[in-house]
């Protein structure tokens, strides 16, 4: 009997320690949970589980709501340096009269003091403007680009028209070539006009978040574009940047406000017939056949690779597309967009 009872105290003895054993862990662990010294030596909190996603990149160059501006931009030598091209996400060069060619830059969500020198429209630029969704920006207009904006009820604000404190002329340049405005007072005017300053529409270009590099292609360190027998539009690729410096006449084009070299990501060749138009006023000025499949390049980190560019209407965005029929993938930066005479004898080193 004595060892009956000596078996079950010690076994009241074992549970009631391991009770207590219990009752301790219970209590260190609740501790834990709010003390940030009892946490792992990582200082992680060991409850929660974290999964090792990538953040999603974004495109720099095209993003947010705000709708993109399309401003007419003089590229004469006596307009140059022009200020802005810097601050565009995309910028076209078409020939006009004379052999000269004239630029628009597009710019979205970017607050700029001082654009221009702003210059008429050619008509054939409003293809452009409407298929990047844009409020066109012109000091002026030929008969045809004034037709066409009616016609096509294009959101634009002519310079001309409005107040000398919305578009100002400055007097280190001359007239015509110094009339400048600022993103503040085009979208002052836009509101005005109860046109819509946010937008959701697609980019033209199939922009991608990884360097893209042409295995494929040829060298093109540099890239030469003649428009004319007066006007010839080279870069030069800078390899530690990944960037191309822009020249025009063989000068070096700079910011006028920063003074900065222009450069670029990308550069978008297309060649495209021009002719010139018959009108009463005989200025020589220009048409382009630019609807339907043209040949072209496109240009980035040192290499090229030819391209179709194909427009199916004036309204309609262009499709940019290898010759295996994909559409290209394009480097997040700026893009020049050189629509070129068909003649051109472009050369690439």
């Amino acid at each position: 009997m004595k060892k009956v009872l000596i078996i079950i105290l010690v076994l009241v003895i074992i549970g009631a320690g391991g009770w207590l054993a219990y009752q301790n862990a219970n209590n260190n662990l609740n501790a834990n949970a709010n003390d940030p010294i009892a946490k792992q030596d990582d200082g992680k909190d060991p409850t929660i589980v974290e999964l090792d996603v990538e953040p999603q990149k974004k495109i720099n160059i095209y993003n947010g709501t705000s709708r993109p501006i399309a401003v007419m931009i003089d590229n004469n030598v006596k307009a140059q340096p022009q200020a802005g091209l810097n601050d565009a996400y995309l910028v076209y060069e078409i020939i006009v009269e004379g052999g000269e060619t004239r630029l628009m830059a597009c710019f979205k969500g970017v607050d700029l003091e001082k654009i221009g020198p702003v210059r008429s429209s050619r008509h054939y630029f409003l293809d452009y403007a409407i298929e990047n969704s844009a409020i066109y920006v012109h000091f002026g207009w030929s008969p045809q680009a004034q037709s066409d904006i009616s016609t096509y009820k294009v959101n634009n604000i002519n310079g001309i028209q409005e107040s000398s404190k919305s578009f100002w002329r400055v007097k280190d340049k001359s007239a015509p070539h110094n009339a400048v405005t600022s993103t503040e007072k085009i979208l002052e005017i836009a509101e005005k006009k109860n046109y819509s300053i946010e937008s959701n529409a697609p980019s033209v270009l199939n922009y991608v978040t990884d360097e893209v590099n042409l295995e494929d292609g040829t060298v093109a360190n540099t890239v030469v574009i003649p428009y004319s027998s007066s006007n010839k539009v080279s870069y030069v690729y800078n390899p530690e940047t990944k960037m191309y410096t822009r020249y025009s006449k063989g000068k070096k084009q700079t910011d006028w406000t920063t003074k900065e070299d222009i450069t670029t990501k990308n550069i978008i060749i297309t060649k495209a017939r021009n002719y010139t138009l018959k009108d009463s006023e005989n200025k020589g000025r220009q048409g382009l056949e630019n609807i339907g499949t043209l040949d072209g390049y496109y240009i980035t980190n040192g290499q090229v690779i030819p391209i179709t560019c194909t427009k199916t209407s004036r309204t309609s965005q262009t499709e940019y597309k290898d010759l295996n029929g994909n559409e290209i993938e394009v480097n997040d930066g700026r893009t020049f967009i050189q629509i070129c005479p068909l003649d051109a004898d472009i050369t690439f080193e």
